[in-house]
């Protein structure tokens, strides 16, 4: 099962949003366009890697700033105490204020949001793997029920356009479930590295979101100018939008140039094309750019 072009005529895809929110900001604006999608039905977010505590404070906090409290909060599985980018931002803040669900076994709660959705629901992983591969051992009929859209490696290129393949981060961080989530039998649809290692939103694009009333983009911009690495990036300037590419996939592919290719992860944790390996609808390249980032700000605004 794959993405197809917008209807609104059709029915809202049931999503599950897989997040290591708290680190790379892309994560916090592809949580903001999410809410601008009208194709999308969020119905759990769970947090991914290191402090999955402290994120999981993170997403209630912009769900309480936003109005968008009916949305629960599964804290996936710890892995560190890493400290969060965006800790200026989070402050002191309680769960206790927080009005909707935070849940402390988000795995579990995974696993329940994939059998009772109305429709088979799309998890989106935008981090590393754990919570998915914990889900799977926990209960692998989850691979008949879903399918998978994952920001994740990097077939032909790395960190730069025209680079060599290298480890990309959301899997080289954890080898052992990205194998485990490949080797399952659900439908993956792949955003590498190719697809999205330069999509920044520049100049009048960027100023639409930080001059916009939207209570969205206005979270999106206070964390981007707190963020902990925001002075490597230029003032009129995103950093690198990894994570909204991904977003938008989980119901649009006619963007992009798509191919279909068989995949396995190497121990260096690079994805390697391998007869043997997953057959993955990956998005290797643009189409039709600016028609993304114009959807992109919008669903922003």
């Amino acid at each position: 099962m794959r993405p197809s072009p917008p209807n609104p005529a059709k029915q809202r895809i049931q999503l599950i949003l897989d997040t290591d929110i708290g680190g790379d900001i892309d994560d916090t604006w592809a949580l903001a366009m999410i809410f601008g999608c009208p194709q999308l039905d969020l119905r759990l977010v769970t947090t991914a890697f290191d402090d999955t505590y402290a994120k999981a404070r993170l997403v209630a906090k912009m769900l309480g700033r936003t109005g968008c409290e009916n949305v629960p909060v599964g804290v996936g599985v710890r892995t560190s105490d890493c400290p969060l980018y965006q800790a200026a931002w989070l402050g002191d803040y309680d769960l206790d204020s927080f009005r909707g669900v935070v849940l402390a076994d988000g795995v579990s709660v995974l696993i329940e949001a994939v059998h009772n959705s109305p429709t088979p629901p799309v998890i989106l992983a935008i981090g590393p793997l754990r919570n998915l591969a914990e889900a799977l051992r926990r209960d692998p009929s989850i691979a008949d029920r879903a399918r998978v859209v994952a920001m994740a490696g990097g077939v032909r290129t790395g960190y730069g356009p025209a680079s060599a393949p290298e480890p990309e981060c959301n899997i080289v961080s954890d080898i052992g479930s990205a194998r485990a989530v490949l080797a399952a039998p659900w439908d993956v649809t792949l955003v590498p590295l190719d697809a999205c290692n330069d999509v920044r939103l520049k100049g009048d694009a960027y100023r639409a979101v930080v001059d916009s009333p939207s209570p969205w983009a206005k979270v999106v911009i206070e964390n981007y100018d707190t963020w902990a690495l925001r002075s490597q990036h230029p003032a009129d300037s995103s950093s690198i939008l990894f994570d909204t590419v991904a977003a938008y996939a989980v119901f649009d592919d006619s963007l992009f140039v798509t191919e279909d290719i068989r995949l396995s992860v190497d121990d260096r944790g690079v994805t390697v094309p391998d007869p043997g390996g997953k057959l993955c609808h990956c998005l290797m390249g643009w189409r039709d750019y600016p028609a993304f980032e114009r959807f992109l700000v919008k669903s922003l605004q």
